[in-house]
């Protein structure tokens, strides 16, 4: 037992121990995922989140020491995002007819995320700081750090927020879109990736891309549209009509 201990307080040092963490632990949630027929109470990333902070936290391990090996996938964000590209090009022609509607309705789910945001915090009477970083929930976590630092809010608090967003938006996306009678025909899979695309950016974006290839594409595009948006509307709204609050 006391060689165990030595062993794991070695290797929890190590920077390839976030790494080998992660990919463990996610391969593990991925297949009970696929095993349970991917039910959205069994997304991979919410079981992983959970399952890693466990064990992060009962091994007493830094999270800048489980970082240090996890930052390769961090790494790779930038072009599995860049990759969703891909399905909008193999759909440029039909983009070329909407953009002008797929541009309103974007603009229209950015004032809907940030409004409920702001409305839902000054109800509950949240501080000036935790409601700016609330605004920026529905953007990727990254570009939601960067608006919240522009905007007076907390970059890691933010980031906490979108990444929380995403989870509830995949997980409850296919039953809220059940009970509103969105169609499985091919526009209704456009509808039902752009919404989602649109309130719970990547995480939402994944799972479209997991059940639908048509909405996985216009999830994707709804996720760029929005990152778009609210990294040059949102710090510019707030400047003119908040910075005296």
């Amino acid at each position: 037992m006391p060689h165990f201990v030595e062993l794991w307080v070695y290797l929890s040092a190590t920077p390839l121990f976030g790494l080998t963490a992660t990919l463990v632990v996610y391969l593990f949630a991925l297949a009970a995922y696929e095993r349970l027929g991917k039910a959205p109470w069994a997304n991979p990333v919410l079981w992983s989140v959970l399952v890693l902070s466990g064990t992060l936290t009962l091994a007493a391990v830094p999270y800048p020491t489980y970082f240090s090996g996890a930052q390769f996938i961090h790494f790779l964000l930038g072009p599995a995002v860049v990759a969703l590209a891909w399905p909008l090009w193999e759909r440029r022609q039909v983009l070329r007819r909407t953009w002008g509607r797929l541009a309103l309705v974007s603009l229209a789910g950015a004032l809907a995320a940030v409004g409920s945001a702001l409305l839902l915090g000054w109800a509950l009477g949240l501080p000036r700081e935790v409601l700016l970083s609330l605004a920026p929930k529905s953007v990727t976590a990254p570009v939601a750090m960067g608006v919240a630092e522009k905007i007076g809010g907390v970059p890691a608090l933010s980031a906490a927020f979108a990444v929380l967003t995403g989870l509830v938006g995949a997980m409850s996306g296919k039953y809220l879109y059940q009970l509103l009678r969105v169609p499985t025909t091919p526009l209704g899979w456009r509808a039902r990736g752009f919404g989602l695309g649109a309130a719970a950016h990547g995480i939402g974006a994944a799972r479209s891309l997991q059940v639908n290839a048509e909405a996985g594409a216009y999830a994707g595009l709804a996720l760029g549209l929005q990152v778009v948006l609210q990294a040059l509307l949102l710090p510019l709204a707030f400047r003119l009509f908040f910075s005296g609050g």
